[in-house]
């Protein structure tokens, strides 16, 4: 395994807690709409930063402890949730890393929402055994790229803002 610099381990350490802190103060807000599963999601303001800024393996691993802190302090069935809906924005964002500018995080962060959501409601009929579980897919998608153009559009704007500060290591592959 690949040592990773002090100075670069704290500076994901830190965009960890950032976005652990995000996540569990948006649990507390009241729900956006009567519709269950729908939120801002936040804390992938981070994520889409990281994905950007630091590139995919410090990326994934912020996505990681964020997803098992939170599914922690949660409690019950979110890890699933969680996990499923984070491995498939995860992987949506690899690959669209490779053909966006960070001018184009947005578009990033709206199909990364689309892909959290795919993923959620595919943990959800597995976990339920109800496939009629998957018609609720067109309502979140749709929650999912206004979400998503919000988010994406804030950690576009933090990217803007931090990139005269080199982050530790820079931006990596």
């Amino acid at each position: 395994m690949k040592k990773i610099p002090l100075r670069r381990l704290t500076y994901m350490a830190v965009l960890t807690a950032i976005a652990l802190t995000i996540f569990m103060a948006e649990a507390q807000l009241p729900a956006l709409a009567p519709l269950p599963g729908i939120k801002l999601g936040l804390a992938n303001i981070v994520t889409v930063y990281a994905m950007f800024a630091l590139g995919p393996g410090p990326a994934g691993l912020i996505l990681l402890a964020r997803v098992l802190l939170g599914s922690l302090f949660a409690g019950g069935m979110t890890i699933f949730y969680s996990l499923s809906g984070g491995a498939c924005c995860y992987l949506a964002m690899l690959l669209l890393r490779r053909l966006l500018t960070p001018r184009q995080m947005w578009v990033c962060s709206v199909l990364g929402a689309m892909a959290h959501n795919a993923g959620q409601i595919g943990a959800a009929v597995l976990i339920t055994r109800t496939p009629g579980v998957a018609v609720y897919l067109p309502v979140l998608l749709v929650s999912g790229i206004l979400t998503g153009l919000f988010t994406g559009l804030c950690a576009q704007f933090v990217f803007s803002r931090l990139s005269r500060i080199t982050p530790p290591g820079g931006r990596s592959s």
